[in-house]
This record gives C-alpha cells, sequence and structure tokens, in this order.
C-alpha cells in the first residue's frame, strides 16, 4: 500500500489559514510576527495563531510555525522568549517549529521540547549524513535542499531512520541563490533576505555598466524586450505525484506565504484531488491529468518548470523577457456567511423573507449583472449570476469598488460557507 504524503499548504494571514483547511490541507505552515523569512507578509499575531491553530486541529489539520531567519547575536533573547510564548499558547500549541539556524534549534529544544523541530531548507540539507546529524538532535523532520533531484532524495531516505520525515517543495517560486540564502537583496538595499526581508532583485531586469562609462546602460539582450537573468520559472510536480512519493517523500510542501486565499485554494485542492486520486489508483491519477493541469494554471505563475527533481535545469527553466505572473482569475473574496434577508440587516429591504444572501469582504471590484464562479472544496466549479448587491446598511448597490468592502451578495446559486469566489481575467484571455 502506498504512504500518503501529507500536503503542506502556506498562510499569510487567518483568512488564506481557514482557506487552506477547507480546501484540502493535511498541515498549514505559518509566520508569527518574529522570525520568519516572510517580513513582508501580513503574519499572524498571537491572537490570530491561537484562533488559527485552534481552527485547523478541530478539522485534523497541523499547524508549523516558521522561525527561520539566520539569527545575530541580538536575535537570541527575543527568540527564547518568542518560543517561551508559542510553548504556553492556549488553547493549542503549535505542531511543530520550523527552524534553520542551529542557535535557534537550541534555544527551542530547550524552551519547547514538547512541539516538534523540523530543519528549514535554508540550513542547505543535501546529504543523509546531515540528516542523520539533524535526527540525532532530535529532529523529527528535515526539509530537502531544493537543488536535490529525486534520484538523491530516494538515496536519502533508504539511509536515514524510518521515522524520520523528509519535506519537499512541489509546487511555487523559485529561488536563484543557493537554498534561498540569497545576499542580492541585502547588497542593493540593505534589507537581508535571510531576516525575512527580501525585496526580489531575481526579478529585477538588468543591464551592463562599463566601469569608465557610468551612466551608460548597455542592455543584455536575449530578444528585443532585454532579460531578467535571475528570473526562474515556477516548480510545478502535478504531473509527477508517483515519482514524489516513491523518491520516499513524506511531505508535499507548497511554496507561498505572501501569495492570496485564491491560490491557496487553487493549489491545495488541485493537489489534494491529485494526491488522493494517485492513492485510489494510478489509472485515475492518469486520467485526469488534463483536469490537474487546466486547474492549476489557474492561480498566478510564473510558466512551469520540474526545477532539480529530473538533473539540473537549463537556460528553458528561467523566464528572460518579463517577470510579470500569468493571472487568469481574479480572486473576489470568501464565503463568510449565508443569511435570509430579515436577519441580515437592520432595515427592510422588500426582500423575500426566505431570500438567502452571502456575505464576504470584497477583494477586487465586480458589479450586479456580472457572472462569476463559485470554487467548492470539492473541486467542482459553479458558474453564478449577481443578481443584487447590498452594503451593510441593507442599500442596494451596483458595484463594491472599496477593498475590504463588506458586501451582501444575492446570487442564482447559493454556495456553502467558506467557499470562494472568483472571476475569470477577461485582460489574460
Amino acid at each position: 500500500m502506498k504512504k500518503k504524503p501529507e500536503l503542506l499548504i502556506p498562510a499569510s494571514s487567518l483568512e488564506v489559514l481557514k482557506t487552506a483547511v477547507r480546501f484540502g490541507a493535511d498541515a498549514v505552515y505559518i509566520g508569527g510576527e518574529a522570525f520568519g523569512l516572510r517580513a513582508k507578509a501580513k503574519n499572524f499575531s498571537k491572537e490570530e495563531m491561537a484562533e488559527g491553530i485552534a481552527f485547523a486541529h478541530k478539522y485534523g489539520v497541523k499547524v508549523f510555525v516558521t522561525a527561520n531567519i539566520l539569527a545575530h547575536n541580538g536575535d537570541l533573547d527575543g527568540a527564547r522568549k518568542y518560543f517561551e510564548e508559542l510553548a504556553n499558547m492556549k488553547p493549542d500549541v503549535p505542531d511543530a517549529l520550523i527552524i534553520s539556524d542551529p542557535g535557534m534549534y537550541s534555544i527551542a529544544k530547550e524552551v519547547c521540547p514538547q512541539i516538534e523541530r523540523h530543519i528549514s531548507t535554508q540550513a542547505n540539507n543535501t546529504n543523509y549524513l546531515t540528516y542523520r546529524f539533524w535526527w540525532e538532535q532530535g529532529a523529527k523532520r528535515v526539509v530537502s535542499a531544493r537543488e536535490l533531484s529525486l534520484r538523491e532524495i530516494a538515496e536519502i531516505r533508504k539511509n536515514i531512520p524510518d521515522d524520520m520525515e523528509i519535506e519537499s517543495f512541489i509546487h511555487g517560486a523559485m529561488c536563484i541563490s543557493y537554498s534561498g540564502r540569497c545576499l542580492l537583496s541585502n547588497y542593493f538595499t540593505g534589507r537581508d533576505a535571510n531576516k525575512g526581508a527580501c525585496t526580489h532583485p531575481c526579478r529585477w531586469k538588468y543591464a551592463v555598466v562599463e566601469e569608465k562609462r557610468p551612466g551608460e546602460y548597455l542592455p543584455v539582450y536575449e530578444n528585443e524586450r532585454g532579460t531578467y537573468i535571475f528570473n526562474s520559472k515556477d516548480l510545478c510536480m502535478i504531473e509527477y505525484i508517483p515519482e514524489m512519493i516513491e523518491a520516499g517523500i513524506d511531505s508535499f510542501k507548497i511554496e507561498g506565504r505572501m501569495k492570496t486565499a485564491l491560490y491557496v485554494a487553487t493549489v491545495a485542492r488541485t493537489y489534494r484531488k491529485a494526491i488522493d486520486d494517485y492513492l485510489e489508483s494510478e489509472e485515475k491519477y492518469r486520467a485526469n491529468l488534463d483536469w490537474y493541469r487546466a486547474e492549476i494554471a489557474k492561480c498566478t505563475y510564473r510558466q512551469f518548470t520540474t526545477g532539480f527533481y529530473f538533473g539540473k535545469p537549463d537556460e528553458n527553466t528561467q523566464i528572460y523577457d518579463n517577470n510579470t505572473y500569468v493571472n487568469e482569475y481574479i480572486y473576489l473574496g470568501i464565503v463568510e456567511e449565508i443569511a435570509d434577508a430579515p436577519s441580515a440587516f437592520p432595515a427592510d429591504t422588500g426582500l423575500e423573507a426566505e431570500t438567502q444572501l452571502v456575505r464576504i469582504e470584497q477583494r477586487n471590484k465586480f458589479c450586479v449583472g456580472d457572472t462569476i464562479e463559485i470554487m467548492k472544496p470539492s473541486g467542482d466549479n459553479v458558474a453564478t449570476k449577481v443578481e443584487a448587491m447590498y452594503n451593510e446598511a441593507g442599500e442596494a448597490v451596483e458595484s463594491c469598488p472599496h477593498s475590504k468592502q463588506l458586501i451582501w451578495l444575492k446570487l442564482s446559486e447559493i454556495p456553502e460557507q467558506y467557499d470562494l469566489l472568483r472571476v475569470k481575467n477577461e485582460e489574460e484571455l
């Protein structure tokens, strides 16, 4: 019997965590307000983290907290206090900490030994002796370096304890630097990628300047539009679930702790179905490959590559002419509540008492009369027409132009709580 891998999904906020849980995650990873490598992500306050962990645990989903900066002396006292707070969190503590720095690891091991410790990809975990080293220090899991092939991962699996877990990325953005240890951002802007403040200079457009001719910018031509010499395509292994499982990987990790709920819902739902279909039968998985490809392309992406899994990348894994995403769908909001019209508003709207309305916190503008799509965790996509729209006071409006505006909708098809609403991006078509 094939071993079922964990599907590990990123969450930038409480809203996105709940989306990940409802759309198929076995575990989510989040950042607190300090010591993670995504300082620009919304991240979680202590109160939001407690609520998120309780929500995830209610559905049997684990929560891992990132503390994977490369620490300096001045970080250590704060880290100790932070780990103490996590150890005493109510009503539930995190299921694991993701750490790369040995100093941070030693503090976590001392302060909260009851919380599992996982070793981040930032620790450059490229061989089985490194895995064994961390196992001897008490780590439960090691995240494989991005630079490993599936053959190398399979060899690691054969040479480490059976109870030790391997986590590997299966989807998302690729970093130009070795296992994410980038110095470019710090060099150009003073913002350190290894402390969570990366400005993503790998996505910038570059030119050449000759030392004695300042101000004369010579384009680095790959075509008439110039070049983005560090700009990798995104990893996507949706077509290689069998190979990932055969390599002995225990946890399939999605990159994207700064992504929207639409991105998270799309990748979680697609990989959830692909994994479950394959575990049911390889024939079912193969038969549904076109559906997986079509669905995964509905989230933002920079074209796709298989990274290092089948050998070293070549020139075809880079994007040379732009740094923009493909974005086929626009995120509108998550269904927060469904209520009968009389209970939705303080004032009489004239709607039939049994009329059901849907409340969302809007993320992008749409209008009455638009046909939008209900994205369901089951894999179904249901077209629905926006028949009416009301603000919080119960006043009819024709559109919702202000981001994060609370809106009640009368739809031709009624969704369920936590379904996601989206619409096709006509500019991409």
